[in-house]
C-alpha cells in the first residue's frame, strides 16, 4: 500500500466524516484533535458515561478510544473507496485516572495490501495539563470496501 497522497485537509475530512457516523463515539463525546498520514489523535473527556465502579476511566472506554485512534490512523493510508476494520488488538493498561481527559494517538507501523498494523498510546491529561501514560495498544486491521 503506498503512502497517502491526500492533503492534510482531505485526510481530516475523511476521518471526521467517518467519526461523525459512529454512534458510540458520539455518546462518549470523542473528538478529533489531529490528523496526518499514518497518525490520528482523539480525545475523550471524563464523564459518568466512561467510568467503572471506582470512578476511574473504564478499561472498555480506554480500549475503544485506542481502537478508534489506531483504526483512523490506518484509514489515512487506506485506498480511496476502502475503509478498515479491526481484526484484533492487544492493550496494556498502565494506570487508572479520574477527571481530565484521555488522548489516544494511533500510528501506522506497517501498511500492507492485506493487513495494516498500528499502535496507539493513551495518555491522561489532567485539568492542570499534566500528561501521564495510561495504556498502550497494538492492533491489526484489514481494508474493506466502503459500503455507504
Amino acid at each position: 500500500m503506498t503512502p497517502s497522497k491526500r492533503t492534510p485537509d482531505e485526510l481530516r475530512q475523511r476521518v471526521q466524516a467517518s467519526l461523525d457516523r459512529q454512534g458510540m463515539m458520539q455518546q462518549l463525546d470523542v473528538r478529533l484533535l489531529e490528523v496526518a498520514s499514518g497518525m490520528v489523535t482523539l480525545a475523550m473527556p471524563y464523564s459518568e458515561r466512561v467510568t467503572q465502579q471506582q470512578g476511574g476511566f473504564h478499561g472498555g472506554a480506554m480500549g475503544a478510544l485506542a481502537d478508534i485512534a489506531g483504526g483512523y490512523a490506518a484509514l489515512t493510508v487506506a485506498p480511496e473507496g476502502m475503509e478498515v476494520t479491526t481484526v484484533e488488538y492487544k492493550i496494556n493498561f498502565l494506570a487508572a485516572f479520574q477527571g481530565g481527559e484521555l488522548q489516544a494517538t494511533g500510528r501506522v507501523v506497517k501498511a500492507g495490501k492485506r493487513i495494516i498494523v498500528t499502535t496507539a498510546e493513551v495518555v491522561h491529561v489532567a485539568a492542570d495539563g499534566l500528561r501521564s501514560d495510561c495504556a498502550v495498544m497494538q492492533q491489526t486491521l484489514v481494508p474493506v470496501p466502503k459500503t455507504y
